[in-house]
């Protein structure tokens, strides 16, 4: 595009990402890899919430959750999902659309074993988005796990990363009296070259 240049410049937008992730960790006071990951349950309604972004890598992003729980369910059974990246600080943001596959091969091993060891257990104790009767129950299945497992649990099998590969990013930064700046990148499948349009803001 030929007023695409600044923070925008560039050909691959996973690299546009990865730099905007970087100067937004010099900036953001907490969490610049949150994204609102959205996701629909069986009947079509949408779901939304937080999570952790961990990884860009050359063709998607990656994150880890519980695949038991509502999103990983969700995600399951849909194949497809959507996040959005909001920086207060830097006034940008990036909106993702695609397709998700599992990660639970030695990548997902890999990164399980760099968390922290509470965090490893609290993988295993917690039964993600399902009822529980209080946190005194959740804090004795801990302890249970901890007795079981020691200090090097292994990653468990419900527990895992996907990886979303987008058929649509769109980078958007803001401009002067609300006339914004956005880009987006399309295409009908992951084997086609990318489309770059500037949209209206």
């Amino acid at each position: 595009m030929s007023d695409r240049a600044g923070i925008f410049a560039g050909d691959d937008p996973f690299e546009i990402a990865q730099r905007w992730l970087n100067e937004a960790e010099q900036t953001e006071i907490n969490d610049p890899n949150a994204i609102a990951l959205a996701s629909v349950d069986e009947g079509g309604l949408p779901n939304v919430r937080m999570v952790l972004l961990k990884e860009i890598e050359a063709s998607a992003f990656m994150f880890y959750t519980n695949y038991d729980s509502a999103k990983g369910q969700e995600i399951a059974s849909t194949g497809k999902a959507a996040f959005v990246m909001h920086w207060k600080s830097l006034r940008r943001q990036i909106r993702v659309r695609g397709l998700v596959s599992r990660e639970d091969g030695p990548q997902a091993d890999a990164y399980y074993k760099s968390r922290s060891l509470k965090s490893r257990l609290g993988a295993w104790a917690s039964r993600q988005s399902q009822p529980l009767s209080g946190r005194g129950t959740l804090m004795a299945e801990v302890a249970k796990v901890t007795a079981l497992k020691g200090t090097n649990p292994d990653r468990p099998s419900f527990w895992g990363g996907f990886r979303l590969v987008p058929l649509e990013i769109e980078f958007w930064a803001d401009g002067d009296f609300r006339l914004h700046d956005r880009f987006v990148w399309r295409r009908q499948s992951t084997a086609q070259a990318w489309q770059v349009t500037r949209l209206s803001p």
